[in-house]
């Protein structure tokens, strides 16, 4: 499938729903996610070589993107377009090693007013790895296939304060478990041939978000008529 096809599926469907729709929201948001996964196995290749399996250290990365929302009584259409930093650490035998992505995520969430301003949500996302690399590696540029499918989840919840909204949500990646060769620097990090048996990395995000353009603080819109902008 066409990379950008998903896109400007999503554009089209909104465009589309955007006449029927109650109430409208955009803006910008970001904040910082706690990421966790990632396993390497060493290969016992030589006398004094690391034979065991290291599971990562989660860390934390950050994202900033922006948001539209159309709302239906108290459900709601959510597509975000969002730029993720991700990592974790290896504490190899020397020293530690990390392992790094950056990705574009475009969530298309679906979501349910349960009391006042707290919103419950959930959806599918499509997610592009920008870049993937594990720190030591030979060649120091060598390809981590971070996922092997475009596809995540998520998951989570939302607060509304005027203007302002905070939202708390757990990331999980559709990727099936996949083990790649990889050759690291041993005298630098203990451990030389082995396998990154789990490439894949999930995340928390907790981010808070600002509404550029609202259609309740729009005293010039009439609820159900006419053009939003």
């Amino acid at each position: 499938m066409n990379k950008s096809f998903l896109p400007i599926l999503i554009g089209l469907m909104f465009f589309s729903l955007s006449s029927n729709a109650q109430e409208y929201s955009f803006g910008v948001k970001g904040g910082g996610n706690y990421v966790m996964g990632g396993s390497i196995t060493g290969e016992n290749s030589g006398v004094g070589n690391f034979d065991g399996t290291v599971e990562a250290d989660p860390e934390f990365g950050f994202h900033a993107g922006v948001f539209f929302q159309l709302k239906f009584g108290k459900f709601f259409i959510r597509p975000e377009a969002m730029y993720h930093t991700m990592g974790t650490t290896f504490e190899f035998p020397t020293q530690p090693s990390a392992y790094e992505v950056e990705k574009l995520s475009i969530p298309l969430l679906f979501g349910y007013n349960i009391w006042g301003p707290i919103d419950i949500y959930a959806g599918p996302a499509y997610q592009n790895v920008m870049s993937s690399s594990l720190e030591g590696t030979e060649p120091p540029d060598q390809v981590i296939v971070a996922q092997n499918t475009p596809l995540a989840a998520q998951a989570g919840v939302k607060v509304n304060f005027g203007r302002f909204e905070f939202d708390l949500r757990y990331d999980r990646t559709l990727a099936s478990k996949e083990t790649q060769n990889i050759d690291i620097v041993r005298a630098e990090y203990g451990i030389n041939k082995g396998y990154f048996t789990d490439t894949r990395l999930n995340q928390v995000l907790l981010s808070i978000g600002f509404k550029i353009g609202d259609s309740e603080s729009n005293p010039g819109r009439r609820r159900g008529k006419g053009c939003y902008f």
